[in-house]
């Protein structure tokens, strides 16, 4: 009986065995970690897509998760790639910036003299924040920031209705 248990365990070890090196390879902890940080990311975003999709602007509930992740995602490999070297994190965090420009630049139309897509811009440049934020453990500021903009998407909505009535009955 003692030697069919010991037969059994080395079967078993077999299949272990193989599978050690994923173990060795991959920080669970960090993984995971990481990814719900990823996540936490992406749904802060979430709401914010949302609201611009409903109120059917060109950029929406799939662009505004995809730039808070990725901006997150940049900001944890920074802490990979950089370390505790102050100017390559900076460096990174100001690349992310510009290309979170560029992409916010192309949410901005202008028509008849006319400039529409601003609040969208502006606030795909404040999704990649919320991104880094989270990424940097900071996500009192990213919850913030993240509530903020969406009470600026649909609260302001009456001001700035009526304040462009009144523009528009000005005398020229």
């Amino acid at each position: 009986m003692a030697r069919r248990r010991a037969s059994h365990r080395k079967r078993l070890n077999c299949y272990a065995e193989p599978m050690s090196w994923l173990a060795n390879l991959v920080n669970w902890h960090t993984l995971w970690m990481q990814a719900g940080k990823i996540l936490l990311a992406y749904l802060l975003a979430l709401p914010v897509g949302w609201e611009r999709e409903q109120t059917e602007h060109s950029v929406g509930v799939r662009t505004f998760p995809l730039v808070a992740m990725a901006a997150c995602g940049y900001v944890l490999m920074a802490d990979t790639i950089a370390g505790p070297d102050v100017a390559a994190r900076s460096r990174i965090i100001q690349g992310l910036t510009t290309g979170i420009g560029f992409i916010g630049g192309g949410a901005i139309l202008q028509s008849r003299g006319n400039v529409h897509g601003t609040a969208t811009a502006a606030s795909i440049w404040n999704t990649g924040v919320v991104g880094a934020a989270v990424a940097e453990s900071h996500y009192e500021i990213a919850v913030i920031l993240a509530v903020m903009n969406l009470i600026t998407l649909r609260l302001l909505i009456p001001l700035k209705t009526r304040l462009g009535s009144n523009t528009r009955q000005a005398p020229r």
